[in-house]
């Protein structure tokens, strides 16, 4: 069994926007230590109108990043991995699993303290780096592993999104609420009278974000709503989902997440980092995206195939899951995304970004040498 259409693309566009990411957080690091610091920070706190470039990323292009998580999560429980509740109910184990574990961990370390908000900056998985790491070990992957990875990514982002929606929202201004939910659900009465005109849905889609950027809830959700809005049909590419997630694919790996990325790992790296080290929320970053993600992905998944609920792929073994779980720790985008939510001071912010980069890149190598130990004896299947 091989990967195709969407799901190849959607693979390979995450592949390779893992070394663009890479590159971009390795650039934006540098500058932001280097000669040319403060002019460089500067370009991301400019104003636009009443909101900075970096708010302006955050709340309106980064839109866009989960449009395209809810068109992948839409094709996926339709007619995907996720369209058969017992081949389904193995992500969504090691997904659940992969968020509450990093969450006890996190909690764990900050419970009582000014920091105990951040609980949820060690449940989220990074799909173009994880995805990334993966795609270095070459054909010898299992297609069956490729798919598990990248559906429990897509559950973990969803998880990520609830999460905001309903713990990150301070104040909620319920008549935009009402009237950008209104517009969401003219939108559904549009797909059920087989309305296909991408371009009414878009526009509904950017009116729908205005209002709920204005009512509290962080407008980044419309993205998902939009994209379940939209006539799904029979999945072939003439749909309009289709269509647009295809046309999407690019524009987010290589333009969308690296800015992301640029503007959002400006950090200044002080003398005496070492010592942040010590802080609560540090080791709950740290040991939630390190340990919390392996031990909550194999922990139920495990459970849930020792349950009979589900069952292991012919090609996976509990070794390789383990591998899989360490690139769940792989935080990156959603843990930084989170990470902006949960806290308003602005060194904490830093640090807590600091933190996540540490974690991710222990993650992700221990993630790497495991897989890679693990998958040395399997025969090249030749799938690239």
């Amino acid at each position: 069994m091989k990967p195709k259409g969407l799901f190849q693309s959607f693979f390979e566009s995450e592949k390779a926007g893992g070394l663009v990411l890479l590159i971009c957080t390795v650039i934006s690091l540098v500058l932001a230590n280097s000669s040319i610091s403060e002019e460089y920070i500067s370009i991301w706190h400019y104003q636009i109108g009443s909101h900075s470039a970096e708010h302006l990323i955050n709340d309106g292009l980064m839109t866009i990043f989960f449009l395209l998580i809810g068109l992948e999560l839409e094709r996926e429980v339709y007619i995907g991995e996720l369209s058969k509740i017992k081949d389904a109910i193995l992500p969504i184990s090691g997904a659940l699993g992969g968020m509450l574990i990093p969450a006890l961990i996190y909690f764990a370390f900050n419970v009582g303290t000014s920091t105990e908000n951040g609980i949820g900056i060690p449940m989220a998985t990074d799909i173009a780096f994880a995805i990334g790491i993966l795609s270095l070990l070459g054909n010898r992957v299992p297609v069956s592993l490729k798919i598990f990875l990248t559906a429990l990514a897509v559950i973990d982002d969803l998880g990520a999104i609830i999460l905001i929606a309903l713990f990150y929202t301070k104040t909620i201004y319920f008549t935009n609420l009402i009237i950008s939910l209104s517009i969401f659900g003219v939108l559904l009465i549009m797909n059920r009278l087989k309305v296909t005109n991408l371009i009414l849905y878009l526009v509904g889609g950017i009116f729908m974000w205005y209002f709920m950027l204005n009512s509290g809830v962080h407008a980044t959700i419309t993205g998902v709503l939009l994209a379940f809005a939209l006539p799904f049909g029979n999945g072939s590419s003439k749909t309009i989902s289709s269509q647009l997630q295809h046309w999407l694919h690019h524009p987010v790996a290589f333009i969308v997440i690296p800015i992301f990325a640029l503007c959002n790992t400006a950090i200044v790296i002080s003398k005496d980092w070492i010592h942040n080290f010590s802080e609560s929320y540090s080791l709950g970053i740290i040991f939630g995206l390190v340990l919390g993600k392996p031990i909550g992905i194999f922990l139920f998944t495990y459970l849930s195939v020792k349950l009979k609920f589900t069952h292991l792929p012919e090609d996976l073994s509990w070794k390789k899951i383990i591998g899989v779980g360490f690139l769940g720790g792989i935080g990156f985008t959603m843990s930084i995304f989170v990470t902006l939510l949960a806290f308003e001071d602005h060194q904490i912010i830093t640090n807590s970004k600091f933190m996540i980069l540490i974690g991710s890149l222990i993650s992700g190598l221990i993630g790497f040498i495991w897989l890679k130990k693990s998958l040395s004896n399997v025969n090249p299947l030749h799938e690239e």
